[in-house]
């Protein structure tokens, strides 16, 4: 997919094609008519289509806002020749942003019982039983897009964090590793490049590791507070992609909606596991991609 392309419609070929997909996927097969794929709120929702290098639509899917700080995510749909091939979490994932960047606290869908895999990949938990569409049982799942908490505890929650960071992990102290901002949503750290320096005068690949590995731990360690939960937290496992070399002031970044699994269960007693994308921008441009699973462990209670 390196060279496809996420936009919304611009031209009429286009919205037709784009309607015609979500026809074909979404209503065809139950021998709906042309124009049901279609609603109300066609005019003030926004629009993503994916395009291939070849020009296909090989993906659609559309957002729209809710009361009370939510947004919606409907008619996502997929070509059959391009399922199983990320297309459809390329639209997902650029949905969230917009709600994001909307400033919606959660997003909200209808998904189709065989769909339900996807979108628990993808973060979102189920949160009712919907209304049956052509006798297809569906299930109301939400995913938050912002941490609980006023902004004031927020802060007490980052400043917790750099205590942590400093006083459990010499190295975060030498790296000068530390947290420029976070909105509730987003998590940004950054570390100097004069002392992560190496022979290349780029950035050390361990302590641009490091950097990664450690934001997304705070990112998980945030979520933690703002659920009242505790645990001692572990990386079990992680994978990096260095795409060019960190040559500017280095910035880690992890979104709430890159953080993907239940951590419920540690209210129970049970170990909860999270699957956490953090990027590594330099000069504003991503340089680096970190993927970690993250477990989080209940903590033992003391016996008499």
């Amino acid at each position: 997919m390196r060279h496809w392309q996420l936009r919304s419609p611009q031209t009429p070929a286009e919205w037709q094609r784009y309607y015609q997909l979500r026809w074909q996927v979404l209503r065809a097969p139950w021998q709906q008519p042309p124009g049901s794929e279609r609603d109300e709120l066609e005019a003030q929702a926004y629009h993503l289509m994916l395009i291939t290098a070849e020009g296909e639509v090989a993906a659609v899917g559309r957002l729209h806002q809710l009361e009370h700080d939510g947004a919606q995510v409907r008619y996502m749909a997929v070509a059959p020749e391009y399922q199983g091939k990320g297309a459809g979490s390329k639209i997902l994932a650029a949905l969230e942003m917009q709600a994001v960047q909307w400033g919606c606290g959660y997003l909200r869908l209808n998904a189709r019982d065989t769909a339900l895999p996807f979108y628990q990949r993808h973060g979102y938990q189920q949160a009712g039983i919907a209304a049956p569409l052509y006798g297809i049982a569906h299930v109301v799942m939400q995913k938050p897009l912002r941490l609980g908490g006023t902004a004031e505890q927020q802060q007490q929650w980052c400043t917790q964090l750099a205590e942590t960071w400093q006083q459990t992990i010499p190295l975060s102290q030498y790296m000068q590793l530390g947290i420029d901002s976070f909105d509730g949503n987003e998590l940004r750290c950054g570390a100097p490049l004069a002392p992560n320096i190496n022979l290349h005068q780029t950035m050390f690949a361990g302590s641009i590791y490091a950097l990664a590995t450690l934001t997304g731990w705070g990112m998980l360690y945030l979520q933690l507070q703002a659920l009242g939960l505790q645990g001692d937290q572990v990386l079990a496992d992680a994978s990096i992609k260095y795409l060019r070399p960190v040559a500017a002031e280095p910035q880690a970044r992890c979104a709430l909606q890159h953080c993907n699994g239940s951590l419920q269960g540690l209210s129970e007693g049970r170990k909860a596991v999270q699957q956490i994308k953090v990027q590594v921008f330099s000069a504003g441009e991503p340089v680096v991609e970190f993927n970690g699973r993250y477990a989080v462990l209940p903590q033992k209670r003391a016996t008499a």
